[in-house]
């Protein structure tokens, strides 16, 4: 098959395990292992990895990669993001869950269909997932990718709908941080950070 033409990001190649080419991998499938069931995986170069073999590691998995023969193979691949094209996952996902590649370049309009922008990619950093929104202005826009800042996924009709206040774009009557916000007034913490104490 290739490069996939839609990838869906499924694990992180982590450090070597060992010296004969095992890597520990962390993936992205609710079932660790279930990383094998999806066929061959894929740099974002388009090389090709097939597991051989993978068992439980904790939170990770430790695979043996058929490309992968020694320990210095393995080293340079720390770090490596994996793939699979779109094609080879199930379609049967509960309600609320979508694949990200399904969502990208769907047009984003507000609570009164006001188009905004497009979808251009999403970021998981630490807190949960986040929706970086192309305004038609060039500018993008990171809105939470969750129930109350995006009420529509609408797949069928291919469009996003957001809630502007929920997502941050517009503020409250009160302010955006409430009525008692003084921006005169310095954060707490230590003066070299900018703080008042």
């Amino acid at each position: 098959m290739g490069k996939p033409l839609r990838p869906i990001q499924m694990a992180v190649i982590g450090a070597p395990h060992g010296i004969k080419g095992e890597l520990r991998v962390k993936p992205h499938t609710g079932d660790l292992l279930a990383l094998a069931d999806y066929g061959p995986l894929y740099d974002e170069a388009g090389n090709r990895y097939d597991v051989v073999d993978i068992r439980p590691a904790k939170n990770m998995v430790v695979v043996r990669f058929r490309q992968v023969n020694d320990r210095n193979m393995a080293e340079e691949l720390n770090g490596t993001v994996l793939f699979v094209d779109r094609s080879v996952l199930p379609d049967d996902l509960e309600e609320g869950e979508f694949y990200h590649a399904d969502l990208i370049d769907l047009p984003v309009r507000d609570e009164q269909g006001e188009l905004l922008g497009h979808v251009s990619a999403f970021h998981d950093f630490g807190g949960g997932d986040i929706m970086e929104v192309a305004l038609g202005s060039g500018k993008t826009v990171l809105v939470p990718f969750n129930r109350e800042a995006v009420p529509v996924v609408d797949l069928e009709n291919g469009v996003i709908g957001i809630d502007r206040l929920a997502a941050g774009l517009e503020e409250s009557e009160a302010g955006e941080t409430g009525e008692d916000f003084n921006p005169a007034s310095r954060p707490r913490g230590p003066k070299d950070a900018g703080g008042n104490r």
